[in-house]
């Protein structure tokens, strides 16, 4: 069937266009705005640009049900009505209306910011008729054709991108050809081909990062997306004929046990997807368009945080047991560095003889641990200088606390209290536990003055709860009172810092990440790993809120102390560890890190990362060098290697990024290194296995 351009519009390096068919229908196709590649045949039909689907309706042919809902007969009734183009001073929003006989109106959004690299997506669903709709898949976005330069199925060219994610080992790079996912279409555009990834759940980083990415590695195009949602999601990279389309969303009943009834009257909306396209051959480069829509919330974060202030946490100092005695002896250790925050973490809950990870609901300051009261402790960071922070854990509660006993103000499923190994969950829906929360939460952090929360996560609900009508869609709202809640927090108590933890990285998704300020980039707080995950998470999440922890040790040596602060310039500083006990030596090199770090911090808050090295096979045993450069503005970069084990070149070389001169202005490690840039490529004269160097740079374009 033959489609045709209905609109098209230009917003920044991308071009929008919608396409239509003789049937009403409407697409979505986005393209570099100024690449000159050529459109070619295809045997393709047109994909709509929103997939949801009706229960009852028909689902798409061919061996569709179980793998896929989309293109069923909920999208192939949908008839374009109109589009309306809102523009404010920065920003256009585009919305393209669709509707059935039935009386069910779609509207697809698409929001550009002046400015921008990237544009947001999300649907509307609008039940006009007289009975009660079902819907049981509605996605945020969908993208058609994403080979369109290419003749026919563009074999052999096109790579998915996908980042893996498991506990203390977030963001492994996953690269697969659509071949090797069987993403080629039949000898007869026939069957459905469909690849749906994703999770179900309340820790949406748990297996998968929400993120895709397709690339046409002849013309050197990608295309992507990020969803925005704390709670269960999916991704599909669909195909029956030439056209490979991605599309995404919440997670369908197939895939998350949801399932929404909406009443006559009324609506739903979908999540936000964050969506780009760009002319590149680097996904360095187009993961970076992605993470810049995070400078948005990040715009909106409290005056302070606008340097990346250090934090110290004082967890790997106390391992789950501050008290006012080792509290006060920290910081009479630390109140003359550069530290903005400190962090009493879990623990200052405690009941005698009670573990932190079991007690945690109750929340009431323990008089063995501050046996004159939590505010004298509170005093004494403040007189040092410092903002006071503390731990929660708001939405679940410990085996050994009170309020694990609660039961009818926490989660169910088929009927009995949802338990996972020794944690319980709150129903956030409930008002009874907003208000409790709010008293122990809220009331705590005002009592005492506090500037700065740790929000920590650390199980998830799987597929969901009791309470709607599906286990998925209850999970989604538990998931958005969350959501409600936090920014209560930021109401309640202006100006503070919060900080998105679940068991470390959890939790690395774009609508958590807009609401805080930073976020606890993995719990590998002392492994050699830490860069390499570091290093991960540029592609994921904006660096300047990924919080990386460096743990120092007073049996650390020089070198060990190095590596570890350095590990910390692919983010944002955060301390902990025997500071008490270090030497005058060992201070030398953490001041002289926490100095480099507040140089180079302007970099890791406007910038561009680029990343080089041997692949990384074992991310517990690496082998080889890793090297991150990140571009900043003002002419100035900064250069991060880290050697690990195994035969290492006497010499790693590789060419900076942009063709320019170049110019070292600093080096930082334990030891005088040998660093020069010779022709554009930065080159490091290897001196040792588990070595760091950060270099400094300036150049002139």
């Amino acid at each position: 069937m033959e489609k045709k351009i209905l609109n098209q519009y230009e917003l920044g390096d991308m071009l929008v266009q919608y396409l239509t068919n003789e049937n009403g229908q409407v697409g979505l196709q986005l393209l570099p705005a100024k690449f000159d590649g050529k459109e070619q045949e295809k045997n393709e039909q047109l994909d709509s640009l929103v997939q949801l689907k009706v229960t009852g309706d028909v689902y798409n042919e061919a061996y569709a049900m179980g793998n896929s809902m989309r293109n069923g007969e909920t999208v192939r009734r949908l008839k374009f009505v109109e589009q309306k183009v809102e523009e404010e001073e920065t920003k256009k929003t585009i919305a393209t209306v669709l509707k059935d006989d039935r009386g069910y109106q779609v509207t697809h959004y698409l929001v550009w910011k002046e400015n921008t690299p990237y544009v947001r997506m999300f649907c509307e669903f609008e039940n006009l008729s007289s009975e009660v709709a079902e819907l049981e898949m509605f996605e945020s976005f969908s993208l058609g054709n994403l080979s369109p330069y290419m003749a026919g199925d563009g074999h052999e060219t096109l790579n998915i991108y996908r980042m893996r994610s498991v506990w203390s080992q977030e963001g492994r790079m996953e690269v697969l050809l659509a071949e090797d996912l069987q993403l080629e279409p039949a000898w007869d555009p026939h069957a459905v081909r469909c690849e749906k990834f994703g999770q179900a759940g309340s820790m949406p980083v748990n297996k998968f990062f929400p993120f895709v990415a397709v690339e046409d590695t002849k013309n050197q195009v990608f295309w992507g997306a990020q969803i925005a949602h704390p709670a269960s999601w999916q991704m599909e990279l669909y195909r029956k004929d030439d056209g490979l389309c991605i599309s995404g969303g919440l997670a369908d009943r197939d895939f998350g046990q949801w399932l929404k009834r909406v009443n006559p009257k009324e609506g739903f909306k979908t999540p936000e997807a964050i969506v780009s396209v760009a002319n590149t051959n680097s996904i360095d480069i187009f993961t970076g368009r992605l993470t810049e829509a995070a400078r948005e919330g990040m715009e909106k974060a409290p005056e302070i945080e606008r340097d990346l202030p250090i934090v110290f946490n004082e967890y790997c100092t106390t391992w789950g047991n501050p008290s006012h005695e080792n509290i006060a002896s920290i910081v009479e250790k630390i109140k003359d560095k550069d530290f903005t925050y400190f962090v009493i973490d879990c623990g200052w809950y405690k009941e005698e003889g009670v573990p932190w990870d079991i007690g945690m609901g109750d929340y009431e300051v323990s008089k063995v641990l501050f046996p004159d009261g939590l505010q004298k402790t509170v005093d004494v960071i403040k007189e040092a200088g410092m903002i006071p922070g503390l731990w929660f854990e708001i939405e679940n509660v410990g085996s050994a606390a009170r309020a694990y006993q609660m039961e009818e103000h926490l989660l169910h499923r088929d009927g009995k209290v949802l338990t996972s190994y020794f944690r319980r969950f709150w129903d956030m829906r409930d008002p009874w536990v907003e208000e409790y929360l709010t008293k122990k939460v809220i009331g705590t952090l005002k009592e005492y003055g506090f500037g700065y929360m740790k929000i920590d996560y650390n199980e998830t609900i799987g597929m969901g709860c009791d309470g709607a009508e599906s286990t998925g869609e209850a999970l989604r709202q538990c998931l958005n009172k969350t959501q409600e809640f936090i920014e209560k927090v930021k109401r309640e108590v202006p100006g503070i810092v919060l900080e998105n933890c679940a068991s470390g990285g959890h939790r690395l998704e774009p609508s958590l990440m807009a609401q805080m300020s930073m976020a606890s980039f993995s719990d590998a707080h002392e492994c050699p790993e830490i860069p390499i995950i570091a290093a991960n998470l540029h592609r994921l999440i904006h660096p300047a809120q990924s919080q990386i922890w460096a743990v120092i040790r007073e049996t650390d040596s020089l070198k060990r102390i190095a590596y570890s602060v350095i590990n910390t310039f692919l983010g944002r500083m955060c301390i902990s560890g025997d500071v008490t006990n270090l030497t005058q030596e060992q201070w030398a090199i953490m001041d002289g890190g926490m100095a480099f770090y507040k140089k180079i911090a302007p970099i890791i808050l406007k910038g561009q990362s680029y990343r080089y090295g041997t692949k990384i096979k074992s991310a517990r045993n690496p082998k080889g060098w890793q090297g991150l450069v990140r571009m900043g503005e003002n002419n100035e970069a900064v250069a991060i290697i880290h050697t690990f084990a195994g035969d290492l070149p006497k010499r790693i070389e590789f060419k900076l990024p942009r063709e320019c001169s170049y110019e070292i202005e600093e080096v930082f490690s334990d030891t005088e290194e040998k660093v020069n840039v010779e022709d554009g490529q930065l080159c490091y004269e290897v001196s040792e296995n588990w070595k760091a160097v950060a270099v400094k740079i300036r150049f002139d374009d």
